[in-house]
């Protein structure tokens, strides 16, 4: 099976979140589908109106998983209000 590239925009809670608490809760999430291959290739943030900031996420993962998998487990993550795929591509 292949390997697809997936870009999610995950929105804070609030501008007061702590963005950084995020970021490791989304490292630590990704943690445990890495017998499967998924890992992080990218993390960035990216200002969206009035102090609030969006976080960005690259991420590699195995094309016979449901991407449902990882994002259901993102919106777990305390202080997130929401989860987007924004695209998915076939790695080659």
């Amino acid at each position: 099976m292949g390997t697809v590239v997936m870009k999610f925009k995950i929105m804070p809670a609030s501008p007061e979140a702590d963005l950084e608490q995020i970021k490791q809760s989304i490292k630590e999430k990704v943690v445990e589908y890495n017998e499967w291959g998924a890992k992080i290739h990218e993390i960035k943030e990216e200002p969206v109106a009035f102090g609030l900031k969006a976080i960005f996420i690259t991420l590699i993962w195995p094309e016979e998983k449901s991407p449902d998998l990882i994002e259901d487990s993102l919106k777990e993550i305390e202080n997130i209000s929401s989860v987007e795929v924004t695209d998915v591509r076939r790695l080659l």
